[in-house]
């Protein structure tokens, strides 16, 4: 069965009640539980997991290897700093489609710039939490094609 991991990064526990006006008022345990669902219903196994560390972050690319057939990667502000987490993406040799709540380019300058986007198969924003169900098909999509 194919696998996918969801990472979430920096302060995606607070969602729900963070910022509201541009993340909507869904909980991340709603998004987990969207996550599930969807997954199978398309007969893919789905993990989730957040952490507000870059290392934990990179920690778990690392040990999706051999474990997932591919990721699912909202890193929250690290999209726009970590060189850390883009090298630890082309090291894993795994798929991975960056995904965001919001828009990130309607809003500041800074976040235009992503590290992620180079090495991601592909790149999902704008949508909110429906975002999720989106990547789980692009990726699973993109894994079929490759078989």
């Amino acid at each position: 069965m194919t696998s996918i991991l969801i990472l979430n990064g920096p302060n995606l526990n607070l969602l729900g009640t963070r910022q509201p006006e541009v993340y909507g008022t869904t909980t991340l345990a709603d998004i987990e539980a969207l996550c599930v669902d969807t997954g199978r219903a398309l007969g893919v196994n789905i993990s989730c997991q957040q952490s507000n560390h870059e290392g934990a972050l990179i920690d778990a690319i690392h040990a999706a290897r051999g474990l997932h057939d591919g990721i699912i990667l909202n890193a929250g502000a690290f999209t726009h700093t970590s060189v850390a987490l883009m090298d630890a993406i082309s090291s894993a040799q795994l798929p991975v489609v960056e995904l965001h709540l919001s828009n990130i380019h309607a809003r500041e300058a800074f976040r235009h710039k992503s590290y992620i986007a180079p090495v991601a198969v592909g790149q999902i924003c704008g949508f909110g939490a429906a975002g999720y169900a989106l990547a789980i098909r692009a990726l699973l999509g993109h894994l079929q094609a490759k078989t």
